[in-house]
This record gives C-alpha cells, sequence and structure tokens, in this order.
C-alpha cells in the first residue's frame, strides 16, 4: 500500500489566533516541511490565488498542493452561494492536482469565536441533520462534477463534532461526499477513532494525523473556555508528541486499504513548539508507524518532468 505524508500551514500561521504564528515567507514554510520529510501541504492564508503564481512556488520547492480548506456555509445557506465561493478554488485545485478541497463547515459554528465556551456549539435535530446531510452531498456531487472531489471534516465547535453526530451525518449523506477523518478532533470530542475508521473507512479519502495532549483536553472547562482557548493552551499537536496511538490508528485505516494522504496538522504556539522541529517529530512518527502497518511512503515531491 502506498501512502503519502503532507502538512497543513496551521503551525506556521494560525488564521483564527494571530499571536499563534510565526512570521516567516510562504517559501520558508514549505522549504522547512519538506526538509523535515514532507511532499505536500495544505493550502494557507499566503499562498497565491492563482496557478501561475502557485505552481513555480511548489515546482521550487518540491512539493504538492495536498488539499486546502473551504469554508463552507450549507447548514444555513443556498447551495448556489457556496457554489459560487468555491468554483474559483476548484479551478485552482485542478490547475495545480491537488486531490481534494476539505469541506469544512462554518455555518452556525463557534470555532473561531474565542467569546463562545465549548459547551455552546450548534446542535442540530434530526430533521436538520438529514436536511443539511443531503445538501451536502448534492453539493459535493456537483464538485465532484466539476472535477474536484470534496473531503467533508468533521470539527470541534462545529454542526459536526461528536461521534454521534459524525454517524448521523454519515447515515443520512452518501458517497457523493467523501470524510476526512480527523483523529484529533475526534477524540477532543470525546469519539472512539478506530470505532469511527471501522464504520466509515469505505468513504474516507483523506486523513488528518493530529494528536491531542489529553491532559490538557481533560482539564477544560467547557461550560467557560472555547475552541480557541483549548488551542491557545495546547491542545493539538504532532503525532509523536501527543496521546493517541497513532499505531492503532494507521494500522486500522491499513486494514481497510486506505491509502493517500496523511497530513499533519497540529496548530500551536510557533514559541513553544518550533514548527520544524514538531514537523520532524512528526515525521518520524509516522514513518515509524507507517512502515509497522506495511504503508510504502512516496517520497517524490513535485512531478518530475
Amino acid at each position: 500500500m502506498k501512502a503519502k505524508l503532507g502538512m497543513s500551514p496551521i503551525a506556521w500561521w494560525n488564521d483564527d489566533l494571530p499571536e499563534l504564528s510565526d512570521d516567516v515567507s510562504l517559501e520558508e514554510c514549505l522549504r522547512q516541511s519538506r526538509s523535515a520529510g514532507f511532499t505536500g501541504m495544505e493550502q494557507g492564508r499566503r499562498f497565491p490565488s492563482n496557478p501561475e503564481e502557485m505552481l513555480p512556488i511548489l515546482r521550487a520547492a518540491d512539493v504538492t498542493l495536498c488539499g486546502g480548506w473551504f469554508s463552507g456555509t450549507l447548514v444555513n445557506e443556498e447551495l448556489a452561494a457556496n457554489k459560487d465561493r468555491i468554483a474559483p478554488m476548484i479551478a485552482l485545485f485542478k490547475a495545480v492536482n491537488a486531490p481534494c478541497i476539505v469541506y469544512g463547515e462554518v455555518g452556525r459554528s463557534i470555532q473561531g469565536d474565542r467569546s463562545k465556551p465549548l459547551a455552546t456549539k450548534p446542535r442540530l435535530s434530526d430533521d436538520e441533520m438529514k436536511a443539511y446531510a443531503r445538501r451536502v452531498t448534492e453539493f459535493g456531487e456537483w464538485c465532484a462534477e466539476q472535477g474536484m472531489p470534496l473531503s467533508y471534516h468533521h470539527h470541534m465547535a462545529a454542526v459536526v463534532e461528536t461521534e454521534p453526530e459524525l454517524d448521523a451525518f454519515m447515515r443520512s449523506s452518501g458517497e457523493g461526499i467523501p470524510l476526512l477523518l480527523d483523529a484529533g478532533h475526534l477524540a477532543f470530542a470525546g469519539g472512539d477513532v478506530l470505532r469511527a475508521i471501522e464504520n466509515h473507512h469505505a468513504r474516507i479519502n483523506h486523513v488528518h494525523v493530529k494528536d491531542i495532549r489529553k491532559a490538557v483536553v481533560d482539564g477544560l472547562d467547557r461550560s467557560r473556555q472555547s475552541f480557541l482557548d483549548a488551542v491557545a493552551l495546547g491542545a493539538f499537536t504532532v503525532p509523536g508528541d501527543g496521546s493517541l496511538d497513532f499505531g492503532a490508528i494507521v494500522q486500522r485505516l491499513a486494514d481497510h486499504g486506505y491509502e493517500g494522504w496523511f497530513v499533519v496538522e497540529a496548530e500551536q504556539d510557533p514559541r513553544k513548539a518550533p514548527p520544524q522541529k514538531m514537523a520532524e517529530i512528526g515525521h518520524a512518527e509516522l514513518m515509524r508507524v507507517m512502515t509497522a502497518a506495511g504503508y510504502t511512503v512516496e517520497t517524490e515531491g513535485f512531478p518530475k518532468g
């Protein structure tokens, strides 16, 4: 089985918490990640928005674009508005041969609002979840028809956060909307990562290997503290530096034949957790567990020729 290792630039620049950002260029971010062994990078705010600018930067860094976040609003906004907003992103991602666009629901979400405690996250009724799942499926099918598949990201403080919410979403949605499994977000929400893989492996097309510091997560006062408070306190980290058993997680994915990207997404304070050092720790741990699980990790970055 083949796999690729990528990173998210959120370790260098945090869009929601600017104080948790390193003042480095896109080129330096890519250089540090590539020197740690990663061959892909998800899109971040310092990436150019057209392929004429992006492709030379990727080529020079010897990395590929392995995904990127789209802030979807299908829980409270029409399909047409989301189609209009995602169309330029689809064109860009097709031009640079990215594997997928990550759909993150921000409608009604409190993930970016530091004044809203975790306990106040939005919740959908059964009927609302069914209607939402059908709408997201239709959107995913439309995006695939345009030539770019989506990957649905369950997320803390959003309408699909917990394992029961993920199960409900998956029951009512269809194959037209594949799943991004994020180990850290599911564990933070109290879910069982291995059970989620077992239940939903057929739809997983992208994986975020985010780790958590269980002591930080368990110590949160969810009636007072927000998702961003948790991030600032160090709830997340890279594999090999946290509490999750990535040997078991990667093995379970291998058992079900998952091939594709494993992306390290670990937002932290770069002054306390230097991004290049953390990238090296994460890469070393992933190589250890992926080799044990029988994966061959591809080492080619930007395609030659």
